[in-house]
């Protein structure tokens, strides 16, 4: 202890000395974890990079000038196609007054059915051209100008359907729009188009069905899209073999040489001779409509006629 007490200088100095070389170490031992962390990050941030630079659009001025290029000929194809489509772009829908919209029904609905009379086709009694409920009620004045512009498209497909010549229209469906029932309708940041659901079904031979898809996929106003179709055939069973109907030959008369019963020829007569004629038979195509059958069938066809909404301004 004396030695210490005389030596207090040299004893300080040295627990001094041992005090920094123990906050030196713990220091340093801190910033090595500290610098193993963040050469560790570095290293994953390095991989990660590494990774990307090895994909195809990698952010590099040859990528960036190919992408800016897509993206304006994607413009430009969209451009094109709302341009295409104005003529089903209605320019305005205004309301019309509840009568004069009674007066137009009254009048689309009797020029179908004079059309489907003239075709000799069926209408239900109850037919309205799908506006059965504004038979005794008007519509709603907010509600007229939308359903005017429903009620041109449904007359157009209508006076399709008659010039098809179906044997008769069974039932025509039109779903209620929301400004019927007191509702706004609100399209999505993204629609393009509006739609009017509609449901058809008809009776008729093959070539109306044929005749009646033609015309509405090749609209002048209006834009149909079909959305399903069923057709099946008024008959259930194959044709049979007992239905056929064979027709019998006529009768030949016999001809003035043929009346003598016996008769006998002279040598080289035989040639001479005239040919006995085979039977007629008349074809009346009845075996031939059994094979390919001349039934009609029934057509349940569900469409949506489309309202393209305004075009949308590209960013």
């Amino acid at each position: 202890m004396s030695w210490i007490k005389d030596n207090k200088f040299i004893v300080a100095l040295g627990g001094g000395t041992f005090a920094g070389a123990l906050l030196l170490f713990f220091v340093g031992f801190q910033g090595a974890g500290r610098y193993a962390q963040a050469q560790e990050k570095f290293q994953a941030a390095a991989d990660e990079a590494a990774g990307f630079e090895k994909l195809a659009l990698y952010p590099q001025a040859a990528n960036r000038d190919a992408k800016r290029k897509a993206l304006e000929g994607y413009r430009q194809s969209v451009e094109s196609l709302q341009a295409a489509f104005v003529p089903f772009r209605p320019k305005e829908i205004t309301n019309i007054t509840p009568q004069e919209f009674t007066t137009r029904v009254l009048a689309a609905n009797t020029e179908v059915r004079k059309a489907f009379e003239d075709a000799g086709a069926t209408v239900p009694e109850a037919f309205f051209v799908g506006f059965e409920g504004y038979k005794t009620a008007l519509a709603p004045a907010k509600t007229t100008g939308v359903l005017d512009y429903q009620l041109a498209s449904i007359k157009s497909l209508l006076l399709e359907l008659a010039k098809a010549k179906p044997a008769g229209l069974k039932n025509l469906h039109r779903p209620a729009l929301p400004e019927e029932e007191g509702k706004e309708f609100t399209p999505s940041a993204i629609a393009a188009t509006r739609p009017f659901p509609l449901e058809i079904t008809f009776v008729g031979p093959e070539k109306s069905v044929r005749e009646f898809l033609s015309s509405i996929t090749k609209p002048e106003n209006h834009f149909v899209v079909i959305r399903s179709l069923r057709v099946t055939s008024e008959k259930k069973d194959p044709p049979r073999t007992a239905d056929a109907k064979f027709d019998k030959p006529a009768a030949s008369k016999p001809s003035a040489e043929d009346a003598f019963g016996g008769g006998f020829l002279l040598p080289g007569d035989d040639a001479a001779a005239p040919a006995a004629e085979a039977p007629k038979t008349a074809d009346s195509s009845r075996i031939l409509a059994q094979v390919l059958g001349d039934e009609q069938v029934q057509v349940f066809l569900r469409l949506d006629v489309l309202q393209f909404l305004p075009a949308k301004k590209l960013p």
